[in-house]
């Protein structure tokens, strides 16, 4: 891969004011399975993805108690993996969805059920407290059209009570954000985010605010695919895949900005990782972003 310097940009982000985490992370969606309803995958290969990815410097690891399949779970492999974990490694979980006898995400817990998923993370991780819960809500839809406020207060009391150190929301439009805000500090804000889908406002939200903003569907899916002929010839400009380009314009997008690809490939952690190398030049952007 041939590197471009355009200008410098923050490689680290204060996750909460406190925790410091590098830019790209990594995802653990892909861990037991390449999709909700596809077979499960190797556990012994998910381990050793795991480890490799903080073998190559990454400190913050985006999970949630229901990516499993059958029993493969990503937050058992991540505990065998990495447990007993080192300093400054920062784990994320999601609650909010229920799990469909199809391995689905399609319910919502309410906010009396909350407290037992959170429990459920702090089993599986094996951990005392967890250092960032996200609110996840509207199921497989977009954001916006119903309140949280109930339910992120029932997780800002579990806070409160010393077994979260920082709350995020996800899947959220301005308006349940600032309810959020309005009741408990918010870290981190996890949306639909990439190179040809990047019309979220609250990115900038985050950036005025010292808000982590941490998109999935990094590299396409979702309602709005990846233009991929603009993105491969990108990546040919600089030897390099379409995937690193995507996470490239990403880490270029913002200072505020986490990207946590995911995958159950070592061959595409590596490549994932590597990205961190690149940098886009001015043509480059122009090209991507019509």
């Amino acid at each position: 891969m041939t590197n471009d310097l355009s200008t410098a940009r923050p490689d680290t982000f204060l996750l909460g004011g406190d925790l410091p985490v590098r830019r790209l992370g990594f995802g653990a969606m892909r861990l037991p399975t390449g999709t909700f309803q596809g077979p499960p995958r190797d556990p012994g290969t998910g381990v050793a993805v795991l480890r490799r990815a903080v073998e190559l410097g990454v400190n913050h690891i985006d999970t949630a108690w229901f990516y499993r399949r059958g029993t493969v779970v990503a937050n058992e492999l991540i505990r065998k993996a990495l447990a007993p974990y080192r300093d400054g490694l920062v784990i994320a979980t999601k609650v909010g969805p229920l799990l469909a006898a199809d391995g689905v995400p399609r319910g919502e817990a309410g906010p009396g059920e909350l407290r037992r998923l959170v429990e459920e993370n702090l089993d599986t991780l094996g951990l005392d407290r967890l250092d960032l819960v996200y609110l996840r809500v509207g199921g497989m839809g977009g954001p916006g059209g119903e309140p949280v406020g109930e339910r992120f207060a029932a997780l800002a009391a579990l806070r409160d009570e010393g077994l979260i150190r920082h709350l995020g929301v996800s899947n959220v439009d301005a308006a349940q954000l600032a309810e959020a805000r309005a009741i408990a500090p918010v870290a981190a804000v996890q949306n639909s985010f990439h190179v040809h889908d990047r019309d979220d406002p609250l990115l900038a939200v985050c950036e005025q605010s010292g808000i982590a903003y941490v998109p999935f569907f990094p590299l396409g899916g979702g309602h709005r695919p990846i233009d991929a002929a603009r993105v491969e010839r990108v990546a040919a400009r600089h030897g390099a895949s379409a995937a690193q380009v995507a996470l490239a314009w990403l880490l270029s997008a913002s200072p505020a900005l986490l990207a946590i690809p995911g995958t159950g490939s070592l061959a595409h952690l590596e490549e994932n990782m590597d990205a961190a190398r690149l940098r886009l030049t001015e043509d480059d952007l122009a090209v991507l972003t019509g």
